[in-house]
């Protein structure tokens, strides 16, 4: 049969049905709430900035990166950042950021990515303010007939006596470079009174404002590691070990582009070498933040070279019908075909993989398995498939050419510890509106699992350990890692340890 292709606008419209078949049971709800109006203006989406200061003092050349600290109650967190100012302790304020910029805070919980590179009068700044866009998070619950709900609430314009933005100790800018990080702080960012039509709900975005020497940032340093960036492929050179990736577009804001090095130890994943790159191709990326806001990559993946769109999120239902259908609710994708809220594809000849980013899998003492007989809804997946086409009225999903389980972060209460060879391994009892739980009572999935508000989670010596207070019995903590259904089982291969987020 022929289709004819049907592409749509690349650009990101968040505030859209779904253009594509909806999954089964789905309905999607939407909310909006304008402040002030929706702001006007264009941006060049670029990855520097200049602080609009007339001084002619000495300057420093500045990093920022993202973070947030997160429970599992939204799915995603989006804002866009329309400026950064700092101001000293006679009342001097200068602007980091000048121009609008997207974010999205949920993948970042617990983790870090570059957002800009500019400079700074060096001098102490004792506070800062952020002004804010569009601002909208997503959760998912079941709706009054047993049927999947995805609710987005919005706002489109954040007055600014609703963000703060703190200061731990004052910031102190000097020498040659320094790091920022501004972290979202998302428990106190929203408040939500059910995941429903009509629900009431506030949006404060709430910020850390701290620094860090990144230029002697050690490898693995919580303030410099990236972990699973994502991006397309826009030059390499790989006479020099090194190319350039154009990040995904966040609340219809322009990519920003970002320089990404390599050297011997960098390992690849999906290519032979650096010169199998093409512009193009999508890679998922490893590695350290550099004084220059460059990213050092320790791993390099493509899941798949003739992938024309990919996605990131977490599965919300898993259907085994005449054509097997897995849904996700994308939160990061780039590609032909713009997103929506809600994606179905067919997965009858998809490659199933794992994320390659841990590398003790074959030591866990489970069999830690991936595939179209076990996954589940609430796991988080990476997902590439060819572009999307319709043709003659009939409903069509796009296959899955991989999906690939990615690592993903959980906010839970410790229930008890035991040790099974060189792991110990925590129950972690989820909040009722962690997805793994909602999702669970979503009727006629092909795979359940037996006890979705528990996950067991496998601690070993790789384990990076980032939390101040001990994992002990009763203690919430976040755990990033990978989760696997085990015969309905969850049980997570734990690559980082945070301190826990409040369950709401």
């Amino acid at each position: 049969m022929d289709f004819c292709t049907k592409c749509r606008s690349v650009a990101l419209i968040p505030m859209t049905t779904p253009a594509r078949p909806a999954a089964k049971y789905a309905l999607l709800t939407i909310t909006w709430l304008a402040w002030g109006g929706l702001m006007a203006g264009c941006s060049s989406g670029g990855a520097s900035s200049t602080p609009s200061s007339s001084s002619a003092a000495t300057v420093t050349d500045v990093t920022v990166v993202l973070s947030s600290n997160a429970n599992d109650q939204f799915t995603d967190f989006g804002a866009v950042l329309q400026s950064i100012t700092l101001t000293n302790y006679s009342g001097k304020s200068v602007t980091l950021l000048s121009q609008p910029m997207g974010a999205e805070f949920i993948h970042l919980n617990g983790l870090v990515e570059p957002m800009i590179t500019g400079t700074l009068p060096q001098d102490t700044y004792t506070s800062a303010t952020v002004t804010v866009g569009n601002t909208q998070f997503t959760c998912v619950g079941i709706n009054t007939e047993g049927g999947l709900l995805v609710s987005t609430y919005a706002y489109g314009y954040v007055q600014p006596a609703f963000v703060t933005v703190n200061l731990p100790t004052p910031i102190v800018v000097s020498g040659d470079t320094t790091g920022l990080t501004l972290r979202m702080l998302t428990d106190q960012s929203a408040s939500l009174s059910s995941c429903a039509s009509g629900a009431s709900y506030a949006i404060t975005p709430t910020f850390t404002l701290s620094s860090f020497d990144i230029a002697h940032a050690t490898l693995g340093s919580p303030s410099n590691t990236v972990l699973s960036l994502e991006g397309e492929i826009t030059a390499v050179s790989a006479a020099s070990g090194s190319f350039e990736v154009q990040r995904p577009e966040l609340m219809s804001e322009p990519a920003t582009n970002l320089n990404v090095s390599t050297d011997s130890g960098t390992v690849l994943q999906g290519i032979d070498d650096l010169a199998s790159l093409a512009v193009g191709m999508f890679v998922d990326i490893d590695g350290a933040i550099q004084a220059d806001g460059s990213v050092h990559a320790t791993r390099v993946s493509v899941a798949d070279r003739a992938a024309v769109d990919v996605r990131r999120g977490p599965i919300v239902s898993v259907y085994n019908q005449a054509v097997p259908i897995v849904t996700i609710k994308p939160v990061t994708g780039q590609g032909t075909d713009g997103l929506v809220n809600l994606e179905p594809y067919d997965f009858s000849s998809t490659m199933f993989n794992i994320s390659g980013q841990l590398t003790n899998l074959q030591q866990l003492p489970f069999a830690a398995t991936f595939n179209a007989a076990n996954m589940v809804a609430g796991q988080n997946v990476y997902l590439s498939s060819p572009a999307f086409v319709t043709c003659c009225g009939l409903q069509y999903y796009a296959p899955a050419t991989t999906i690939t389980l990615m690592p993903q972060a959980i906010d839970g209460i410790v229930l008890g510890s035991s040790v099974s060879g060189n792991f110990t391994i925590y129950s972690v009892e989820l909040a009722n509106y962690d997805p793994f739980v909602i999702l669970a009572a979503l009727p006629g999935q092909a795979t359940l699992v037996t006890q979705p508000d528990v996950v067991q989670v496998y601690v070993d010596s790789s384990t990076r350990m980032l939390n101040s207070t001990s994992v002990a019995t009763g203690g919430t903590l976040r755990f990033y890692g990978l989760v696997f259904n085990d015969q309905g089982v969850l049980r997570m291969d734990c690559a980082q340890i945070n301190d826990g987020v409040p369950q709401n």
